[in-house]
């Protein structure tokens, strides 16, 4: 989670996350099995904005960065 953390944070205007300026993690569900996981997220996204809205403000009221205090430095490379 903390890579594609990073990568959301770094996206560029040519990429969904970075035209789109999605930089905040403000929900996530641990699951214990990955095929679990990919059950759930499909079953989001096929639910209405509203709805989502309401998961996360019930989890997350101020909507604040999960993420917050992360060390990603170790995502960093050269590169950029």
């Amino acid at each position: 989670m903390e890579r594609r953390i990073f990568e959301h944070k770094k996206a560029t205007h040519k990429t969904h996350a970075g035209y789109y300026n999605i930089k905040k993690l403000v929900y996530f569900e641990e699951h214990q099995w990955i095929q679990e996981a990919i059950r759930r997220e499909k079953t989001i996204k096929k639910w209405k904005r509203e709805w989502k809205i309401n998961i996360i403000t019930e989890n997350n009221p101020e909507w604040k960065d999960l993420s917050d205090g992360w060390d990603l430095s170790k995502f960093e490379t050269n590169k950029e």
